[in-house]
């Protein structure tokens, strides 16, 4: 059963991919959509189940809400964001609109305000599936998207917060990215000190387009009284400590300096635990589908500028305070180091299935023969074969070179 040292070499005529005798397909996909093919569908699998592992042992009940609900269920609340993401239909039988989801965290928000309404708190829960959006990005041009994710409902703290990015890195570890940076935001931060300095109109949308532009001499231009507090913040982003300590020396008004504090809070929870996790902080930033009410997140691969996840703090139904993540597998694929493709073993016609047993325990996939073929070392090349069982052990097949 063991592995032999000695290879066996494919004859020229045998030396084949998987697909070389398939014709080329003429079906054409919507923009943002793909076939997912063999060995990426299983490697995608295989990191998704190594995400749900983690996010399952650190207590995150799995739920699996429907791809279609009600528009009006499935658009409340937080689902308002990504109204303008979410394709509709209508119910052949009820005759009522409904929506394809665009993003699984206000459907587990349904789900914990009602299903789980009376569940003890604070609710713990993980979710995977599919999204399909209305557009792309140009970084990101896939509209239907792969999510894995974990929702922490009904406790508002910086332990909370801090949870959310520890039990992700772990995960992210599990899928293969050993080193990863969360940057960290307070989307409410800006709009509570543009309201608490009296900014309205259209003077505070210029403000904020600058600010969104990361546009310096603007943001000087229009900041008026706030200019240089808004530009110090502006510069400031980067490695989370720099940015806490121009926070700290920052002339804020009450409401934003809470803000500022809580997000320095999350910050000292994240590395009591976590020391050598990177961590960075854009004190003006606001991005994300709008939600977001608190320390909020995005996560990304060193010199990488897709985003491997995002999530923050929002509001659960009417008043409950929830905070959450959600990675995207296709981009953790595309981020983390290639993985080993499982071993593929052709079994002839006749072999021992005890023995074939214990070979796929031990990591192989078997294929087996479906008659008796004149040349098994061919047809194992034939169909994408790594390896041929020949006299009770697995031989590597290895092609000759021209």
């Amino acid at each position: 059963m063991r592995r032999a040292m000695r290879v066996l070499y494919a004859p020229a005529h045998a030396r084949m991919t998987m697909t070389d005798d398939l014709p080329p397909n003429p079906a054409l996909l919507p923009a943002g959509m793909r076939d997912l093919l063999p060995p990426d569908a299983e490697t995608e699998a295989a990191a998704v189940g190594a995400l749900m592992e983690v996010f399952g042992a650190h207590g995150y009940q799995r739920v699996k809400p429907p791809l279609l609900e009600f528009e009006d269920s499935l658009l409340s609340g937080s689902g308002a964001a990504v109204g303008d993401q979410t394709f509709r239909m209508m119910d052949p039988d009820t005759r009522r609109m409904m929506g394809l989801r665009a993003d699984m965290t206000p459907q587990i928000a349904r789900i914990a305000s009602t299903r789980l309404g009376h569940t003890p708190r604070p609710l713990r829960l993980s979710y995977n599936g599919q999204c399909l959006r209305i557009h792309g990005s140009q970084i990101a041009p896939e509209r239907q998207v792969a999510q894995a994710g974990i929702e922490l409902i009904g406790h508002d703290s910086p332990v909370a917060d801090a949870e959310i990015v520890l039990v992700g890195a772990e995960a992210l570890y599990a899928a293969g990215l050993a080193r990863v940076s969360f940057d960290l935001t307070m989307p409410p931060l800006v709009p509570t000190l543009l309201d608490e300095a009296g900014f309205t109109g259209e003077a505070r949308a210029r403000l904020g387009r600058a600010l969104d532009r990361k546009d310096a001499a603007a943001v000087t231009e229009r900041g008026g009284a706030l200019a240089g507090v808004l530009t110090d913040l502006l510069l400031a982003a980067g490695p989370a400590e720099r940015a806490l300590a121009a926070l700290r020396q920052a002339a804020l008004p009450p409401g934003a300096r809470a803000h500022a504090e809580r997000l320095a809070d999350a910050v000292s929870a994240i590395h009591a635990r976590a020391p050598g996790l990177t961590l960075t902080v854009d004190p003006v930033e606001f991005r994300g589908f709008r939600y977001h009410t608190g320390v909020s997140m995005t996560v990304y691969a060193p010199g990488r500028h897709e985003e491997l996840g995002r999530g923050g703090r929002y509001i659960c139904g009417e008043a409950e305070p929830a905070t959450g993540l959600t990675l995207y597998p296709d981009a953790i694929l595309r981020a983390a180091p290639a993985r080993a493709v499982r071993a593929r073993l052709f079994l002839p016609l006749g072999h021992d299935t005890a023995l074939a047993k214990a070979l796929r325990v031990q990591g192989f996939a078997t294929v087996a023969a479906l008659d008796a073929a004149a040349d098994p070392l061919a047809e194992a090349c034939r169909q994408g074969c790594t390896h041929l069982l020949q006299d009770g052990i697995a031989v590597l097949i290895v092609k000759e070179t021209p």
